[in-house]
């Protein structure tokens, strides 16, 4: 399977060389200032190319689940090609109301593959256990087309982790913005709704920041869009994303601190961000309100909500230790609820 020719371009570049040279470059797809139309999406749609398999790297490993703890569900499938991309759940067999609701989402973003494989890891290694205080339901990957071209967007050249509000207020300028929606988040919408859980305890969705962001992905935005480029840095490290109006400080503290044990934590730049927005504790950034946003990590009304981050690209961090720094983050999440709640550990 052959990568992208600006990845390979970029590959060994650190995020300020990054920043630096995709700043002197234009997107090759549709004319600066000018929004992309269908003419240009369908290029878009047809430059992208599989670069590896869902089946083989998500379904069978779903498919090899025990089947005691655990049941697998289609819940929808992507009409780009039903048969290649159906969508599966895990949740656990004794689903019962009176325990609390969790739901763990990986691959919103297709490209990000840590949280698709540290989704499936936490299923293979310790969901049954949790499953004691917890009910769990797990949606290793919404985006599976993103999966397979390793790409931030669907078929449709949409953001799925902003689509699901697709009615929200754009605010001109704020880096979070709704988009349409699409096929994945309203399958997951639709999904979750049939559960008939009145009040989901927490949410985790476990995402990257990768290189490719600047290479590859905002550099594509703003084509689409029709806006100018502005470069941005890379954070190197791990770090989450809370909910500025509840923003759960001890919780995030309690997850920063287990993951550090397993990779390093993203420092603030100068002026005390990451990513452009405010650092409201080590490791954490603060944001609006996801479901304003269409985030998916707004989807359900978990009081304890948030968006791991992970930094694949670094030298200092393997596919190994991202895959571990998703699982150490949800185990860590739903430990700090079991102390709080009163439980014994596992």
């Amino acid at each position: 399977m052959r990568a992208l020719p600006i990845r390979r371009l970029f590959a060994a570049l650190g995020p300020a060389a990054i920043a630096a040279t995709v700043a002197s470059a234009s997107y090759p797809i549709g004319t600066p200032s000018q929004a992309w139309r269908a003419a240009e999406k369908a290029a878009w749609r047809a430059s992208r190319v599989v670069q590896r398999s869902y089946k083989d790297e998500v379904l069978q490993k779903l498919n090899r689940l025990p089947e005691k703890p655990f049941v697998l569900q289609q819940y929808g499938q992507l009409s780009d090609d039903p048969t290649r991309y159906p969508l599966f759940s895990v949740r656990t067999r004794d689903w019962s109301p009176d325990k609390p609701s969790v739901l763990i989402t990986g691959g919103v973003h297709g490209y990000e593959k840590s949280g698709v494989q540290g989704a499936i890891l936490f299923l293979m290694e310790h969901a049954e256990r949790y499953s004691k205080y917890f009910n769990i339901l797990v949606v290793p990957c919404v985006s599976p087309w993103g999966y397979e071209t390793i790409e931030r967007w669907n078929a449709q050249a949409i953001d799925p982790n902003r689509s699901f509000n697709p009615n929200g207020e754009v605010v001109p300028g704020r880096s979070f913005n709704p988009e349409p929606g699409t096929e994945e988040s309203l399958a997951l919408i639709s999904h979750l709704g049939s559960l008939g859980v009145e009040q989901w305890m927490c949410h985790v969705d476990l995402h990257e920041t990768t290189n490719t962001d600047e290479t590859e992905f905002r550099p594509a935005k703003a084509a689409r869009d029709g806006s100018e480029y502005v470069p941005g840095v890379i954070p190197d490290g791990f770090y989450l994303v809370a909910n500025l109006e509840n923003a759960q400080p001890a919780w995030h503290a309690a997850i920063i601190k287990a993951v550090r044990e397993v990779t390093h934590i993203a420092p603030a730049d100068a002026g005390g961000k990451i990513i452009d927005e405010p650092v409201i504790q080590e490791g954490v950034i603060g944001i609006p309100p996801p479901a304003l946003i269409g985030l998916c990590a707004g989807v359900t009304n978990a009081p304890y909500a948030t968006t791991t981050e992970v930094y694949p690209d670094s030298p200092r961090a393997t596919d190994e230790q991202c895959n571990r720094a998703q699982v150490v983050a949800i185990s860590a999440a739903l430990d700090y609820i079991m102390q709080v709640g009163g439980k014994e550990e596992l």
